[in-house]
């Protein structure tokens, strides 16, 4: 008798640290050496040694590791602009302690526009959106969406079926949860690419 096949899962990651420049364009910031590295320990890891397709944002940042975690499985990176991070052009770059100001009352009030950023449940319907259509594609093993901790914080409260809350964010950038394909039910919740050195 032949071997069952492996159930095949999503895994959502998240691009680890960048280098902050306030004088570029937030989704143009590049990684950072520990987030190249994170990101190509990650690559090496058993939790990817099943993904043969790769979705990503649009976003330099996600991009990147997107392009080291297929270099090691020998794939091309598929793009799709609706993985994008909630929109926050209206503000531009924030220090951090306003950032984090701002980013509390996103996940707190989802139904606000919040400075001019995107609301949070509408970023929340387009995340769950396009993932649900690169999941109805299906494939033969895990597919992978390098994408951004804000978003994917509201798509795992959508399909945890829970009210957006910040208390599900991911600790630190450079995460990932999975859930079993082609329903989306969460296997496990943020797990961390690789250990910071």
């Amino acid at each position: 008798m032949s071997e069952p096949a492996l159930m095949a899962n999503l895994l959502f990651i998240t691009h680890p640290e960048v280098i902050v420049d306030p004088t570029v364009a937030v989704e143009d910031w590049r990684l950072s050496t520990t987030g190249r590295e994170r990101m190509t320990r990650f690559a090496a890891s058993v939790a990817a040694q099943n993904i043969d397709t790769i979705w990503s944002s649009m976003e330099k940042k996600a991009l990147e590791a997107a392009t080291i975690l297929a270099a090691k499985r020998r794939i091309d990176v598929k793009t799709d602009p609706t993985l994008g991070e909630n929109d926050r052009s209206a503000t531009g770059f924030l220090p951090p302690e306003e950032f984090e100001r701002v980013a509390d009352a996103f996940f707190a009030q989802p139904t606000r526009s919040i400075r001019g950023w995107e609301r949070a449940i509408d970023a929340q319907h387009r995340i769950h959106a396009a993932v649900q259509r690169i999941s109805a594609e299906g494939a033969s093993g895990d597919i992978a969406v390098i994408a951004h901790g804000a978003v994917g914080t509201l798509l795992l409260c959508k399909l945890r079926d829970e009210p957006i809350d910040r208390t599900h964010d991911q600790p630190f950038q450079g995460h990932f949860w999975s859930a079993t394909l082609p329903d989306l039910r969460i296997l496990h919740g943020w797990m961390p690419i690789a250990e910071k050195t």
